[in-house]
């Protein structure tokens, strides 16, 4: 089947012109996916080793339109227009590429790996009234355009951001979103290839990662 660049699939994510599908199992994408992309739930009764995609679940992802599929397993089920993302998450992310992280893999980052940074986005005076244990603030709110600018380079400078290891994880939440994804964006233009963002609001975090 054909191959897809990093430059199609962002075009495809930004366009909604197709499915993206992430076959990775749940706590992979969990932990870190393409915005945008569905994961798909496995093959029953095929061991992890062996992991497989299940073609039933992307049928009902799809709504039963088999022009938008999967892998081999899709094109032999009779989906006629598949493509590749070959590269994968690790040159996704090296590209520049931002991943969002769910709320499971949240709490299993935030149990099991001390070497990871969270990043506050909300203002100074939010992050001071209460944030998760260990936070360090960079409030999205005082990012500048640009490279090595503003509170950015600030953050670099002041250790906020882990200058000794740029594959250091990285994960941004904030109020929401939007507001979580702008400094995540900030951050991945300065050459750090391991950042994720939180896409829900902060409400859902602090209930579950104390």
């Amino acid at each position: 089947m054909r191959e897809v660049s990093t430059a199609e699939l962002k075009r495809t994510l930004a366009n909604k012109t197709a499915v993206v599908l992430d076959a990775r199992p749940y706590r992979e994408f969990a932990m870190s996916h393409v915005p945008g992309a569905q994961n798909v739930a496995p093959k029953p009764g095929i061991a992890i080793s062996m992991y497989v995609s299940d073609v039933k679940e992307v049928e009902r992802l799809v709504d039963g339109d088999k022009s938008k599929r999967l892998s081999e397993e899709l094109l032999a089920a009779g989906f006629m227009n598949v493509r590749r993302y070959q590269l994968g998450i690790p040159v996704w992310r090296a590209l520049g590429g931002l991943t969002e992280i769910e709320l499971e893999g949240v709490q299993h980052v935030f149990q099991s790996d001390r070497t990871a940074v969270f990043l506050d986005a909300r203002s100074a005076e939010e992050f001071r009234a209460g944030t998760l244990s260990g936070a360090r603030n960079i409030p999205q709110s005082a990012v500048e355009p640009g490279k090595d600018v503003g509170e950015v380079r600030k953050a670099k400078d002041d250790g906020r951001l882990p200058m000794e290891d740029h594959n250091t994880r990285i994960i941004v939440f904030g109020r929401d979103a939007i507001q979580a994804r702008g400094l995540a964006e900030a951050i991945a233009r300065e050459a750090f290839h391991n950042v994720a963002y939180f896409p829900g609001p902060f409400d859902a975090l602090r209930t579950t990662a104390k």
